[in-house]
């Protein structure tokens, strides 16, 4: 028997994306506390969160969306990672007031927010170990954020994955479109 990769990369791929999603799912904890969700996009969905990146760029102005809109449907997959909030209670003040029960709404616990970081990382060095290109993406997650991909997560960010000749995610140009 002869197996070409090109006839099992995509399985290949996306395997790597699950190990990148167990990655982030035992990244070691600020607390101990787990408040993390990941998960894996692919087929429609991945079509889907273009789209709402195209929206995102029209609604913002900000062009960088309609080129990782383009990029991440060069990608097998793209793995999700966010955070459900809650304060840890430790009254650190690395969100900037003093106590947990002094936070304004809408302020992310920086426990939680480091939190998502490692578990990014921690599905980073995954996929570079198994040699899998990557870009961890702020675009692609405010899009999954929006669509509620990770219900109920707040900072949300996307790591798309991809195993080409060239790495499609870096040496980016920005496609001629505009925003109406």
């Amino acid at each position: 028997m002869i197996e070409n990769e090109r006839d099992c990369r995509h399985e290949h791929v996306i395997n790597i994306a699950r190990q990148m999603m167990t990655a982030a799912r035992t990244a070691p904890k600020g607390k101990g506390v787990d408040v993390i969700e990941v998960a894996l996009v692919t087929g429609e969905e991945l079509q889907q969160l273009s789209e709402t990146m195209l929206q995102l760029a029209e609604e913002t102005g900000m062009k960088f969306f309609i080129r990782d809109a383009n990029n991440i449907l060069q990608a097998e997959s793209v793995v999700i990672i966010g955070t459900h909030e809650h304060a840890q209670g430790l009254n650190c003040g690395h969100c900037g007031f003093s106590t947990c029960d002094s936070r304004t709404e809408g302020v992310p616990c920086a426990i939680n927010s480091v939190d998502v970081g490692i578990a990014i990382g921690s599905a980073c060095a995954t996929a570079a170990d198994m040699r899998v290109d990557t870009r961890v993406m702020f675009s692609a997650g405010l899009a999954a954020q929006r669509l509620n991909y990770l219900e109920g997560c707040k900072s949300v960010y996307a790591i798309p994955v991809s195993a080409s000749s060239k790495n499609p995610f870096f040496d980016r140009k920005s496609p001629v479109q505009t925003i109406k």
